[in-house]
């Protein structure tokens, strides 16, 4: 009886296949928003807002577990569920304000990479006839391009590649600006001033890590992935790597843009003022290295983006998410376009895109309110409903979106 052998390469290819979503997850939170937000909440407030972090990377993992064994024990997505059981005036209007969030996000990311983009020409470079217009439809282009000729996967590995040197970058700055800096570790935790857009930040630093949109995408990646009853454990691992990564990354960036940044009292109001938080160990390639990162980062967190409302209504109408319908197209070119919004009209991207994340808060409570519902009807779940301990760690993550919902409407407030 012939036997069949697996090689290294091989089974390296099935481990990574199947911890798919959890990288999903790390490259879209880890992207422009998370680096825009952890960077300002540095240099503004030094760690002391690290406590939003760890706790919207805590909640968020339940979030993830439930949303992954309601789709698992059910085989639909959490929009069909949603529309299945809550009726469709309500569903749509998760949809609308998910939408909200995904082009506001756009805006935010692209404007941020055209501001960086353009201070490494103007820099490293002699061209004088580029402009941020200019820049951004080139990007803008190209993603297009990726999307209508399918092309895109080698595209999206090279760009994971470029946030994943950023953030190894970030994470040594991290490890030399603890040692070099020469303060106690109560030092990085300052005490916090009033005002000064503490609000939205913290609004900006938990929609980054418990993005509405990330969490209805996790659904639509289990479910593709075709996982069982059987990988409930798997799905749960794959939960935990992600959100530990997640944190220590971000956690890795706000150390650095606290050594670099708030102990020299560097503000930042711009994309550019954020550069600085490498700090000078890089040196001249300190420039490139972040720009690279950037345009990594936002390119590859825009991409999915581009997909998502699609992917939003093919799970509300439960038909097959084939992008090639005309009507899907015509949606992922005119998501796209909006990222020409800040380059063509001006702004400070690095507030809009803060901004654009702490739009999330809006929306999570009444997605976690029905997930805990759902987890507890029978006919849903059948005998698979969720326990005591999920039902305590759901019921205080609906407390804690609540009260990021206050916090990000009183942030508004003040910004406005």
């Amino acid at each position: 009886m012939a036997t069949t052998s697996i090689s290294f390469s091989e089974k390296i290819k099935a481990k990574l296949k199947d911890f798919g979503p959890a990288f999903f997850i790390i490259g879209y939170v880890v992207g422009t928003g998370s680096v825009t937000s952890m960077v300002v909440s540095g240099a503004k407030f030094g760690l002391s807002l690290s406590w939003a972090l760890l706790l919207s990377c805590f909640f968020t993992y339940f979030l993830l577990v439930s949303i992954s064994k309601l789709t698992i024990v059910t085989g639909d997505t959490l929009m069909f569920n949603f529309k299945k059981t809550f009726g469709k005036p309500v569903t749509i209007f998760i949809i609308a304000a998910l939408l909200v969030s995904i082009v506001s996000s756009c805006i935010g990311v692209m404007g941020v990479v055209a501001e960086v983009t353009m201070e490494w020409i103007n820099v490293k470079t002699a061209i004088s006839f580029l402009n941020k217009p200019i820049v951004s439809i080139f990007f803008i282009t190209l993603l297009v391009g990726l999307f209508w000729t399918g092309k895109h996967e080698n595209f999206i590995k090279v760009m994971s590649m470029l946030v994943g040197f950023m953030a190894l970058a970030f994470i040594i700055t991290s490890f030399m600006v603890v040692k070099e800096s020469g303060k106690s570790i109560v030092d990085f935790f300052p005490a916090l001033p009033e005002g000064d857009n503490m609000g939205l930040i913290i609004a900006g630093i938990v929609g980054t890590t418990m993005a509405g949109v990330c969490l209805a995408s996790r659904s639509i990646l289990v479910q593709e992935q075709e996982w069982g009853l059987d990988d409930l454990k798997k799905e749960k691992k794959d939960a935990m790597s992600s959100m530990i990564l997640t944190f220590l990354i971000s956690l890795a960036i706000m150390i650095s843009a606290t050594g670099t940044l708030y102990f020299t009292g560097t503000k930042v109001d711009s994309a550019t003022d954020m550069m600085h938080a490498l700090g000078p160990w890089a040196g001249d390639f300190a420039l490139t290295l972040f720009t690279l990162g950037i345009i990594g980062a936002g390119l590859s967190s825009i991409f999915p983006n581009l997909l998502l409302f699609p992917w939003l209504i093919a799970d509300y109408t439960g038909t097959e998410r084939n992008m090639k319908r005309p009507l899907f197209k015509l949606i992922v070119v005119l998501v796209a376009l909006s990222g020409l919004i800040v380059p063509i009209l001006g702004g400070k991207p690095v507030w809009i895109l803060i901004a654009s994340q702490a739009l999330s808060p809006f929306v999570m409570p009444l997605i976690t309110l029905f997930l805990i519902i759902l987890l507890n009807k029978t006919e849903v779940m059948k005998s698979h409903k969720a326990k005591l301990g999920m039902n305590i760690a759901l019921c205080a993550t609906f407390i804690f979106n609540c009260y990021m919902l206050f916090v990000a409407i009183k942030g508004f407030s003040n910004f406005i």
